[in-house]
């Protein structure tokens, strides 16, 4: 029994000390893109550290990060800016918490890793929407389909296929690492 709670203990720090440095990852990340805004902008570096911490440490670390890591961003930085970075706090808090759930719940095969990002990006995406949707509202002003079209599909094709590419082959040098912490 005492081991199995040192067992749990120790788990529990590496998942805090994992969601850190992904964390710190989100914080500096963005300025390999920051000098030419457009490619940022077009690449999504910051979803890339709340997927990875959603797979590494589980659903609500990654939720946690996701969420955390646009805001915080945003008051240090002003990048991404108010009212965007909270949009995206949803967004990417949906894409962490999609993808530690599908890792931990499905089977550990590399077509479950493919799903799993798939379900989160859909979903976060999907957030994303709802929230600038219902902001509209409360602003008095619309969100029309079309900018949802262009926002979270269109614009998003070359970070959508740099996600597709390199979290998979992230996760899967982490497997055989065995530095995978979502049990």
């Amino acid at each position: 029994m005492k081991t199995e709670t040192m067992s749990r203990s120790r788990l529990a720090i590496l998942k805090l000390v994992y969601a850190a440095l992904f964390l710190a990852l989100a914080m500096v990340l963005p300025f390999l893109t920051g000098q030419i805004p457009e490619i940022g902008a077009a690449l999504s570096p910051l979803h890339i550290p709340a997927l990875l911490c959603g797979f590494v440490c589980g659903w609500p670390w990654g939720l946690a990060v996701g969420f955390i890591a646009p805001l915080l961003r945003s008051a240090i930085f002003g990048m991404p800016p108010m009212p965007g970075a909270a949009f995206m706090a949803f967004e990417m808090a949906t894409y962490g918490a999609v993808a530690g759930l599908g890792y931990k719940l499905l089977p550990k095969k590399p077509w479950a890793v493919y799903v799993s990002l798939l379900a989160a990006m859909v979903a976060g995406r999907l957030v994303w929407g709802a929230v600038r949707f219902v902001f509209a509202g409360l602003q008095h002003t619309t969100f029309p389909f079309s900018a949802f079209l262009a926002g979270a599909v269109l614009n998003a094709v070359p970070g959508i296929i740099l996600h597709i590419v390199l979290i998979p082959l992230i996760v899967f040098a982490l497997e055989r690492a065995k530095l995978m912490l979502n049990r």
